[in-house]
């Protein structure tokens, strides 16, 4: 066990039994829903876990994910397809899954800041770096599969919406009292407690990485209760529109500024907006996402107007923001020497001092994670496979000309709720199993959608 204590290691021991417990009282879906986000929510954060030689670490990212496979393969009653059927789709897979392959190969030899030096990358580390992709894919593969129809959409936002009442609670005890339930429970302190005060109280972790991530996830928990109330009958409006008030007033007091900019724009969206719109928005915060680098190195994005217009509100957001735009350029410029597959892991891509080998830059966004470690080809795998289903989905149903027949009532949320995650994913690293889910479910929608409107087609044209 890296870190925690008997409980942490017991949680991660018992959760292939609490795995198997859903997935038969409960249909697929349903089971991989509650996998996904019991084990994300409650499960012992990293680093607890284990570190077996020559495989991923045995994390709460990772232990669901290996669980819900042998599940699936040893209890599904149906063949399951893994691998899209779209050809994009597909190469993005695969690309995600073996390009840390070539990253290895180009990364063979030892880096030197000065007096300080890194290895190498060996041969063995890309294999446990494929099976550590595959396993993060997991969800993704598994929603696309088995909630890809209108009622599983539904069932996805009915569990964030229940799964954010239950963890309202100890958030709430946290705001209250200060984050200490994962050192109750779990017997260790995942982050920096400095990093949990602001505005003068507490900013929640409850058993997530850090403060953001949980109130990233409540305002997905917010959105689902908006679009529920709107698609919903009138004996149900009224619980899900409670739920929704109650839902905010808790990420209100998470202190969280970015997720609850985040919710103001998305409720009236999911309220108001026709599925097609809310298809096209998400559409463009994907799109503008995947292009950020290349605007970035252009220097095409108005950094210092930025700054500015956020200084007017909060001087200290304003310079913790301009800390991660000059750390991205540093960072932005080391990745560039090796643009195509990346510097590998062991943190090849930072920059060390020459004496001490501390580490000079700081990795907040996820988009210069990846294409530091893994080069434009490992970024636009991994952006590429979120950013997809939302365009894909764009363009068979929303896109000018087409009139967005049959459109599910809850497609329109979820692509709206992984767009903004996507977006998140410049100034974070909030890339968790529900962001996976959330391409999954829309991939696979996108898919089927295409089929039905090819039967819809042919049966026209065979009563004329």
């Amino acid at each position: 066990m890296t870190q925690g204590n008997f409980i942490a290691a017991l949680a991660l021991m018992l959760w292939p039994v609490a795995s198997m417990i859903m997935f038969r009282y409960m249909t697929v879906g349903r089971a991989i829903l509650g996998s996904v986000l019991i084990g994300y929510l409650f499960l012992p954060p990293v680093p607890a876990g284990f570190d077996p030689p020559l495989f991923p670490a045995l994390t709460k990212d990772s232990i669901p994910n290996i669980v819900m496979i042998l599940i699936c393969l040893g209890l599904a009653k149906e063949r399951i397809e893994w691998l899209p059927r779209n050809l994009v789709a597909r190469a993005l897979v695969i690309t995600f899954v073996l390009s840390p392959i070539l990253t290895v190969v180009t990364n063979l030899e030892p880096v030197f800041y000065g007096n300080v030096g890194l290895p190498g990358l060996r041969f063995v580390e890309a294999v446990a770096v494929c099976m550590q992709q595959a396993l993060f894919l997991t969800p993704m593969l598994l929603a696309r599969h088995f909630l890809a129809q209108e009622k599983d959409q539904r069932d996805v936002l009915i569990a964030l919406t229940l799964a954010g009442l239950a963890y309202s609670l100890p958030a709430l005890i946290e705001v209250r009292l200060s984050p200490q339930m994962n050192l109750w429970v779990y017997g260790f302190y995942q982050h920096s407690f400095e990093q949990t005060i602001r505005f003068g109280g507490y900013r929640p972790l409850v058993f997530l990485y850090h403060g953001i991530w949980l109130a990233f996830f409540l305002m997905t928990a917010v959105v689902s209760a908006v679009a529920l109330t709107r698609a919903s009958n009138w004996s149900g409006k009224l619980k899900y529109a409670f739920a929704a008030v109650y839902l905010a007033a808790v990420l209100f007091l998470c202190k969280s500024a970015g997720a609850l900019v985040f919710a103001v724009l998305l409720m009236p969206m999911v309220f108001i907006l026709s599925q097609r719109l809310q298809l096209t928005i998400a559409m463009v915060f994907a799109s503008f996402t995947i292009v950020y680098p290349v605007l970035k190195q252009a220097d095409m994005i108005p950094t210092e107007r930025i700054l500015s217009e956020i200084a007017e509100l909060s001087e200290e957001r304003s310079r913790s923001l301009e800390f991660r735009f000059d750390n991205e350029d540093v960072l932005l410029e080391r990745a560039y020497e090796k643009p195509i597959f990346g510097w590998g892991t062991w943190g090849r891509n930072h920059l060390l001092d020459p004496v001490s080998g501390e580490l000079l830059t700081v990795t907040d966004g996820r988009w210069i994670i990846v294409i530091g470690v893994f080069g434009w080809l490992g970024y636009l795998a991994e952006f590429g496979l979120l950013a997809f289903p939302i365009m894909l989905m764009w363009w068979k149903g929303a896109r000018p000309g087409v009139g967005g027949y049959g459109l599910s009532p809850y497609i329109g949320p979820l692509a709206l709720m992984l767009g903004i995650n996507v977006f998140d994913l410049l100034p974070n690293a909030t890339i968790t199993a529900i962001t996976w889910l959330f391409a999954g479910a829309v991939l696979g929608y996108a898919e089927t959608y295409r089929a039905k409107e090819r039967v819809r087609t042919v049966a026209f044209e065979t009563v004329l």
